[in-house]
């Protein structure tokens, strides 16, 4: 009789209190813009607890990394003091349209977070441009639609708090 890896694998992901949910949904939006010197805007994702110390850089996107300090609070915050994790989350700068970006509830050492208050930002900043900065603060236990008004850089967004 041979053994079924698969069978085991699969049936212990069912009867786990593993989660397949992702606790953030956001939709980050990126207004289209023309011109003759019109680039991508660099963005980042992050959440702050209630005391605004840095829970966890979501995502980065970028071209060079000379640039991401104009991306200002998030550089004050998480950006200079970067331990290596930002390779893992950094990605290639995105052209306009919307992009989603999940957060999995969990803080900068991959562990979940508590239910409560937290606050989520979205900062873009654009070469020849100008930068912008969103904030929504979200709930986590609640589940909720938000959705957030434009600024120059960034145009709404929806954000589904989904645990």
């Amino acid at each position: 009789m041979r053994f079924n890896w698969r069978f085991l694998l699969l049936s212990s992901l069912l009867f786990s209190n593993f989660s397949w949910a992702d606790a953030v949904d956001i939709e980050v939006n990126l207004p289209a813009f023309s011109g003759a010197m019109v680039y991508r805007p660099y963005v980042a994702v992050w959440v702050e607890d209630q005391q605004g110390d840095l829970v966890r850089s979501v995502s980065v996107w970028r071209k060079e990394a000379d640039w991401l300090k104009d991306m200002r609070r998030w550089w004050r915050k998480a950006g200079r003091h970067d331990q290596g994790e930002l390779e893992a989350i950094t990605g290639a700068t995105r052209r306009a349209g919307l992009h989603r970006v999940l957060w999995d509830g969990t803080d900068q050492q991959g562990q979940p977070v508590p239910n409560g208050h937290y606050t989520l930002y979205i900062e873009a900043a654009r070469e020849h441009g100008s930068r912008s900065l969103v904030r929504q603060d979200i709930e986590l236990g609640r589940p909720a639609t938000l959705t957030t008004a434009a600024a120059e850089e960034l145009g709404s967004m929806v954000i589904r708090v989904l645990r």
